[in-house]
């Protein structure tokens, strides 16, 4: 049964999304997503996971309006290809910029997951103060750059309506 989900998924996203640019964009933000939740299931450090929880939260909440936007911007500029659809004041290329920083952001924050996972267990097994709630802190900044990335990208497709 998985296959066929799958195989119907993946004909509703050609759809709405496309095969290019705006499909890519928005598999790589969920692949991205995805590796971060997979580390996090890593986590084995209790307080670590639950301060990381809401953080995924508000990652995951991202992924609709990163649809979202990839499908506005098929269907104002369909895409097959690897390259950006030409557009007024290239406002196309710039979405796609930031659609893509919000992705690369994504993945440098399951990094720093990654990396916080490491630093609860040798601050446990060490006994060293609190460096996991520095590598929060930088899972946080980063985090925050992948939300500021979506709304950017929001902004300038919204721009461009006007």
């Amino acid at each position: 049964m998985a296959l066929f989900a799958a195989a119907r998924q993946g004909r509703k996203d050609d759809a709405e999304l496309g095969r290019g640019v705006w499909r890519r964009a928005h598999d790589r933000f969920r692949r991205g997503l995805d590796r971060f939740h997979q580390i996090l299931e890593g986590v084995q450090d209790e307080r670590l996971h639950a301060e990381l929880v809401p953080i995924a939260n508000s990652l995951a909440d991202l992924l609709p309006r990163v649809r979202a936007l990839c499908a506005n911007a098929q269907r104002i500029a369909p895409s097959d290809g690897l390259d950006v659809p030409s557009s007024n004041a290239a406002y196309l290329s710039d979405v796609h910029r930031a659609l893509s920083r919000a992705g690369n952001a994504l993945a440098t924050t399951a990094e720093a997951v990654a990396m916080a996972r490491l630093d609860g267990g040798n601050a446990a097994a060490s006994g060293t103060s609190d460096p996991a709630s520095l590598a929060i802190e930088s899972v946080e900044r980063r985090a925050d750059t992948v939300a500021a990335s979506v709304e950017e990208a929001e902004r300038l497709l919204d721009d461009s309506d006007r």
